[in-house]
């Protein structure tokens, strides 16, 4: 009888443990690098995904000190190179968070109305910032900064000396 337990509760483990959650993730995934891009000593990545409901995930990561969990630092994805000066916001991202130095932001669609899938972000012409404060003397900081999509070719010669303070209107 113990050993008909026991094979019960050992069949119903296993069935239990081979359960897998639904893939939310298409498999379709790239890397970009951000850059320091100020005195400030920080650097980091960026990691877009395919979602299987639409849209694309944001994970930025900085490494560099971290600070408190109540600061933050905005991001935003732009249209145009990071050169470009008053380019458009063309999605807001999640604020980083000082404490963890992460951020993760799901888009669906850019703010000219294009729809954002993995296809369409190959070819996209932008770049990411993330800047010390969301207003004032500070939003001139950029922590981070790297070109994404398409112009991603054009961060093999990043020259923190060339960005431009981006303009933040939709």
């Amino acid at each position: 009888m113990r050993k008909l337990l026991f094979v019960l509760f050992l069949a119903i483990t296993l069935v239990a443990c081979s359960e897998t959650e639904p893939a939310i993730y298409t498999g379709n995934q790239k890397n970009y690098e951000l850059f320091k891009s100020s005195d400030f000593d920080f650097s980091g990545s960026v990691e877009v995904k395919e979602l299987v409901a639409g849209g694309l995930e944001f994970t930025i990561t900085l490494t560099g000190p971290t600070g408190d969990a109540i600061t933050n630092y905005p991001a935003h994805l732009h249209f145009g190179g990071i050169e470009e000066p008053n380019v458009v916001i063309a999605a807001m991202l999640n604020p980083v968070n000082s404490a963890t130095l992460k951020s993760t932001t799901i888009i669906k669609e850019l703010t000219d109305g294009t729809k954002l899938n993995f296809e369409s972000f190959e070819i996209f012409q932008g770049h990411i910032k993330v800047h010390l404060a969301s207003d004032g003397p500070d939003y001139k900081v950029i922590l981070v900064s790297g070109h994404v999509g398409n112009n991603s070719i054009r961060s093999s010669n990043f020259d923190r000396s060339k960005i431009a303070v981006c303009g933040n209107s939709f």
